[in-house]
């Protein structure tokens, strides 16, 4: 374990400023993400340089379609999460931690990237904000070797940490998981404002930045949900911006819903190319 960086202590708790769910957490327990927690009044990541799952990728597989096309990039994840998506496809590590996991130092996840010819790093499966202090530190060592850094986000991190991290970071593919605030509380524990911040952030920075939608039947597929989406994406983020529409199969939760039309994925695509988006993708089909 190591210390956590952004959190502030108080007489018998600490509150953690990471993310926007500020948890207030007490002595021996965890936060939200259950990947840091308090020990004796001190905040601790539990999972630094422990990865739970490791692959080479093609970088398609993101999704990202206009950033160094063609390449390998090895994926590295660690355990938790700061939302609880019920259709999460990784939920046995995302949604744990205690699951096996190996030692993976932040060096030792470069060499592997080299080793296998990868141009970049991707810290993807799980998320992330909640292994802050594991990607920071790979990707300033990924960066002074010629390597990319690559973050797979749900978008829920607070502005600080955010521009700390991505002043190492060249790509990202961020999940705007729906255009409700009320499909986020219900169905994410989470909030959707931060999220948007999170995207006018990113691009204000000059990272190159993607993002994905997975369009869930009956829950945030509406035609005028997408439509206030795109316009918000239009107005925000520009018609430049890629936008990935991908398809959803039942999991974890969520297994009593349908897979998602492959006609109602192609209506999506209509409308955000009625909207002017330039580059609109379909995953998943």
């Amino acid at each position: 374990m190591i210390e956590a960086k952004y959190y502030k202590q108080f007489n018998n708790h600490v509150q953690c400023h990471l993310c926007p769910h500020f948890c207030v957490i007490k002595n021996n327990e965890l936060g939200k993400c259950k990947a840091r927690k308090n020990i004796n009044n001190k905040l601790y990541s539990l999972n630094y340089g422990k990865s739970c799952s490791m692959a080479i990728d093609p970088i398609e597989k993101k999704p990202l379609f206009h950033f160094m096309p063609g390449t390998k990039t090895l994926s590295v994840s660690a355990l938790g999460c700061n939302m609880q998506c019920i259709w999460c496809q990784n939920w046995q590590i995302s949604q744990s931690n205690d699951t096996n996991t190996y030692e993976l130092s932040p060096q030792k996840v470069v060499d592997t990237a080299i080793s296998n010819d990868c141009k970049s790093i991707s810290y993807t499966y799980t998320e992330p904000t909640v292994f802050y202090e594991y990607v920071l530190d790979t990707a300033k060592l990924a960066k002074k070797n010629n390597l990319k850094n690559i973050t797979v986000s749900n978008g829920y991190i607070n502005k600080k940490p955010l521009e700390e991290l991505y002043s190492y970071i060249d790509a990202a593919n961020i999940d705007l998981k729906s255009f409700s605030e009320s499909f986020y509380k219900k169905y994410c524990n989470a909030s959707l404002k931060p999220v948007l911040e999170t995207l006018i952030n990113i691009k204000n920075l000059g990272i190159h930045l993607e993002v994905t939608t997975l369009l869930i039947p009956g829950l945030n597929d509406s035609s005028s949900e997408l439509k206030n989406l795109c316009k918000w994406f239009v107005n925000n983020l520009g018609k430049e911006t890629p936008l990935h529409f991908t398809r959803f199969f039942p999991m974890y939760k969520a297994k009593h819903l349908p897979p998602t039309d492959i006609i109602r994925l192609k209506e999506a695509e209509n409308i955000a190319k009625s909207f002017g988006i330039k580059n609109v993708h379909l995953g998943n089909i």
